[in-house]
């Protein structure tokens, strides 16, 4: 008798081939990611502030990650800090079609004991990522998203630590949840679902504005027993840089996330083209998602299955107050909801409708405010407002505060002035208008530019229809009063122009767990990132049904003859 080596056996014969104990394991239950305050003094500020110097000093060379290579195109871009133009971050080699090839062919060997992989190990690799972040990692992610991306140090832990140690946690509990549905078994058969990875690789194309965001594009499916290819944003790449790293430290095996940075066209075109495209998943600007769609959709007949499309796109988010609103917390939801991250959330408020009868007291109370923000480098801790994130978005920006100075109908309140002479800074800019449809109104701008447009108390029923019917988007919104019929009516009201709804609160900060993220119309597919739902899409499920005592012969009572 020869005996065969592991390798020629069976996976299901080859010892040691994912044992495990004969147990229902229980992962750890999740917990929301406390907040650090980074206040005067505190050992956090401390420690950022020295990692933030140290990090400056060491220039990086980003190549691309295809299994377990490292690939030097040769074909490369500088970065450089948002608020800071003249430092050099380090580069980043650009990937193409022969990248691209490689990696699906790399992903799809990783596919063969990936896909296999008890569920167990699998949530293990992300359980330990979120300890790391949570402990040694977190400065290093935080001064990343810091320098690369223009966030100060509270909008950075709440992204790169916090919502992404929760997306880690949280979606390890809603693997197990999902697995744990399971259909009726009547006496005599066994039924099962069983919730299979999709059959090819998933494309995640990922946004800068988020870091968490773009972890959890890439990794959510790969939880899944997906294997990935990622393109994060160039504007991105320098945090997405230290997040592959994360999580091969953390144990994933290479090829399951394979990182392309390059431009959309050079990635994009021949990962469209191959025929194992199983999935999207991007968060980004309308247009961009729809021309993916549109050329999915003109490759349908190509692919092996009909590819999962998860976007999550733009927004025009807005704040209405009604008469019965208190002032402050009007106040204070735009400043913080239209100028947080300098307006770059795809959530942030962009245009708000408050009653006359409130207006002097909500401009008063929005002007001082207003008055004692700092803007500058994200190093300078007592700055809230930071550079918008490249010259393109800058030049964008400009152009509809310029627009909206040479139109008549619109004041300009507060900011309008800007300069890119050493980074890219746009001063809080509030206009008001006396045209609810005015441009400002109703496109997505993705910078501090906040319209309001002020309404006569009694015509608040025909602002709600305003609101509903002047965007094409539908991502968040809130709604501010003290009646409480009001509240409801207007959530009735307004039920679809929103996948997120806030009650006195500003439309954004949404915590995995809590609030599920997403928004319909031209606002993507809401498949609420942050909850089961969203985990769903990346599993294709198969039913088992399984008959102890199978029946012996193919007759049923209703052929017997009637007696006499």
């Amino acid at each position: 008798m020869v005996l065969k080596t592991d390798a020629e056996r069976p996976l299901y014969l080859r010892p040691n081939h994912f044992d495990m104990n004969n147990s229902i394991a229980l992962p750890p239950i999740p917990q929301n990611e406390p907040i650090k305050s980074y206040a005067p003094g505190s050992p956090e500020r401390k420690s950022l502030i020295t990692r933030l110097e140290a990090m400056k000093q060491q220039p990086l060379e980003i190549p691309a990650y295809i299994g377990d290579q490292e690939i030097f195109t040769g074909r490369t871009a500088s970065l450089h800090p948002p608020h800071e133009k003249a430092h050099v971050l380090g580069s980043v080699h650009l990937c193409g079609e022969p990248e691209v090839t490689l990696a699906i062919e790399t992903a799809l060997k990783a596919r063969i004991t990936w896909s296999k992989m008890h569920w167990t190990d699998r949530a293990a690799i992300f359980l330990k990522a979120a300890d790391l972040l949570a402990g040694p990692w977190r400065d290093l992610l935080n001064a990343s998203t810091m320098l690369g991306q223009s966030k100060n140090a509270f909008q950075a832990e709440i992204d790169a630590a916090c919502e992404l140690i929760d997306f880690f946690r949280y979606n390890v509990h809603f693997m197990e949840q999902l697995y744990r549905e399971q259909p009726y078994s009547p006496p005599g058969q066994w039924n099962r679902s069983q919730y299979r990875p999709l059959e090819g690789f998933v494309f995640a194309v990922t946004p800068f504005n988020f870091t968490s965001i773009q972890a959890n594009l890439a990794f959510a499916p790969a939880m899944m027993g997906n294997v990935v290819l990622w393109k994060p944003s160039t504007t991105a790449v320098y945090s997405a840089y230290f997040i592959y790293h994360l999580l091969r430290e953390a144990g994933l095996p290479p090829g399951v996330i394979n990182l392309l940075p390059g431009d959309g066209p050079d990635v994009g075109n021949p990962t469209f083209a191959s025929p194992h495209l199983a999935g999207l998943h991007f968060t980004g600007s309308t247009r961009t998602f729809q021309h993916m769609w549109k050329t999915i959709g003109a490759n349908i007949e190509s692919y092996h299955s009909y590819p999962r499309i998860v976007g999550e796109t733009g927004g025009k988010d807005f704040i209405v107050a009604h008469p019965s609103a208190q002032p402050k917390p009007v106040a204070t939801a735009i400043v913080r909801g239209g100028f947080e991250y300098q307006g770059q959330k795809c959530s942030a408020a962009s245009r708000v409708y408050l009653p006359a009868s409130l207006w002097p007291d909500i401009r008063a109370e929005m002007l001082a405010q207003l008055e004692e923000i700092k803007m500058g480098s994200p190093e300078d801790f007592s700055n809230f407002v930071n550079a918008v994130i490249d010259k393109r978005s800058y030049d964008n920006i400009v152009a509809y505060i310029e627009d909206a100075r040479a139109n008549s109908a619109v004041e300009i309140l507060h900011g309008g002035t800007y300069s890119d002479e050493v980074g890219y800074f746009i001063a809080p800019t509030v206009l008001v208008t006396s045209d609810p449809t005015y441009r400002t109104m109703c496109e997505e701008i993705f910078g501090p530019v906040v319209t309001l447009y002020v309404y006569e108390d009694e015509d608040y029923e025909e602002t709600l229809t305003l609101i509903n019917e002047t965007s094409p988007y539908a991502l968040t919104g809130a709604v501010f009063a003290q009646d409480r019929a009001v509240l409801a009516h207007t959530m009735d009201r307004l039920e679809d122009s929103a996948g997120n709804f806030y009650l006195n609160d500003k439309p954004t900060g949404a915590v995995v767990g809590q609030q599920p993220f997403g928004g319909a119309r031209g606002s993507g597919t809401n498949d609420k990132a942050g909850s089961a739902m969203n985990l769903l899409r990346w599993v294709s499920a198969r039913s088992i049904k399984e008959t102890f005592v199978p029946a012996t012969h193919f007759s049923y009572p209703f052929l017997g003859m009637d007696s006499e």
